[in-house]
């Protein structure tokens, strides 16, 4: 881990294989490969929210959730080592208990849209559950530490609530509320059943 890439197009990954922090090598397709992969591609995710418009409370979490995430990654990528500290999932605890205490109950499932801010919350969402499963199962296998996989978990839940918020905060003038599954038993509440289809 002391050593920073001085050469990016290495070529030693040719043969289908790839290096781990320890040295060992490894196939792509391994599953602690996969993990690191998604722990990566949920990151990438983030970053592409943050190049949006944002509330400043909420950019600097996610600006601290990329670091914590960075340090999940290289805590996957040496098998045995520890490098994610018990306190960033408590940090996601205390910030989801901050976030939903502002936002009122759910009256039905909602979907992944609104602001472009908010989808992108909801598929940032999306890829940390898959994430967790793909340490999940890396755990069936091998030995993992329990921080990641809580992360993981804590960080969808967030993520979900962030969307929410993000809604409400309607930088882009596209949003303002929760974007309802429009169920059958809700059109009904809102007298609207002939606009909805019956599923066949």
């Amino acid at each position: 881990m002391a050593n920073r890439l001085s050469q990016i197009a290495t070529r030693t990954g040719d043969d289908g294989t790839t290096g781990l922090g320890d040295g060992q090598r490894v196939p792509k397709h391994h599953g602690r490969i996969a993990a690191m992969g998604d722990v990566d591609e949920l990151n990438s995710h983030l970053g592409v929210l943050l190049a949006e418009p944002l509330p400043a409370d909420v950019r600097e979490l996610l600006v601290v959730i990329q670091h914590e995430l960075f340090n999940l990654g290289g805590e996957l990528s040496i098998p045995g080592y520890t490098l994610l500290k018990d306190e960033a999932v408590a940090r996601l605890d205390a910030a989801l208990a901050h976030y939903n205490a502002q936002l009122p109950r759910l009256a039905e499932f909602i979907l992944p849209a609104g602001t472009r801010s908010a989808a992108l919350a909801h598929v940032a969402r999306a890829v940390a559950r898959r994430a967790e499963r793909a340490v999940v199962a890396l755990a069936a296998q091998e030995a993992v530490n329990e921080a990641p996989r809580l992360f993981l978990n804590r960080l969808s839940d967030l993520l979900f609530v962030l969307a929410r918020v993000l809604n409400r905060a309607n930088l882009d003038g596209l949003g303002g509320d929760d974007v309802y599954w429009r169920s059958e038993r809700l059109a009904a509440q809102q007298g609207e059943t002939d606009d909805v289809p019956d599923g066949t």
